[in-house]
């Protein structure tokens, strides 16, 4: 389970007694950029980073690069690292392996999903309809990772992690734009039913049509401007 704010807190209480290691950066700057606290294009200087990190420049450096190839930090060669901009083919891209790495597990997880799982899941759910919009992905990423982890497949999960970290900026956006979340907590329940019953079919069918239908609306937000 993730919760954002104590996340936030132990990464401040461990700055405080160590600096900043690489993991720690990395794990700030993806949550402010997430939350949208860093909007796409802002800067990021090596030298402010390190300062607020207490860190020196080099893991600032390395975790700016790690980022990078996350796809939340971009380097210009004369304006040095910003915050990668939003695009409508980032996000078909994240959302079509969305589809096949959560189909995959979900279906994996289901003859091992147990009533604790589905009700970690569901409180989750009952989490993410009264947090705010900056809290939504970190929140939604758990709802989902509560339903795979039965899979047992590490790799997957690994994999469907990264994707969740990249779309977690864009569906706290669909959350505040598009005012996306009545429809999603519903195919959230939807999702849930399916799984108590252990209908595979319709609980493959609603989460692929879950998460197709939030990367179209995005998509279409974006090429609209």
């Amino acid at each position: 389970m993730i919760d954002s704010e104590s996340v936030m807190e132990t990464h401040g209480r461990v700055l405080k007694r160590r600096g900043g290691t690489v993991a720690d950066i990395v794990s700030g700057l993806r949550h402010e950029i997430i939350s949208g606290r860093l909007m796409p294009g802002s800067p990021l200087r090596q030298e402010h980073l390190a300062q607020r990190f207490e860190a020196s420049r080099m893991p600032v450096r390395d975790a700016l690069r790690l980022l990078e190839g996350e796809g939340f930090v971009q380097f210009d060669p004369n304006r040095g690292a910003r915050v990668a901009p939003v695009s409508a083919d980032d996000v078909r891209e994240i959302f079509e392996m969305r589809i096949a790495a959560e189909c995959l597990a979900l279906r994996i997880a289901l003859p091992e999903l147990s009533n604790t799982h589905i009700d970690q899941a569901a409180a989750l759910q009952d989490r993410i309809e009264s947090a705010p919009a900056s809290e939504y992905g970190l929140l939604n990423a758990s709802f989902h990772k509560a339903l795979y982890v039965p899979a047992g497949r590490p790799r997957l999960l690994n994999h469907i992690d990264m994707l969740s970290q990249a779309a977690s900026r864009y569906l706290s956006m669909a959350i505040v734009t598009l005012d996306y979340a009545g429809r999603s907590n519903a195919e959230h329940h939807d999702l849930l039913v399916a799984c108590r019953k252990r209908d595979e079919s319709r609980a493959i069918s609603c989460l692929a049509s879950h998460i197709e239908t939030a990367g179209e609306a995005l998509v279409a937000r974006l090429e609209t401007g």
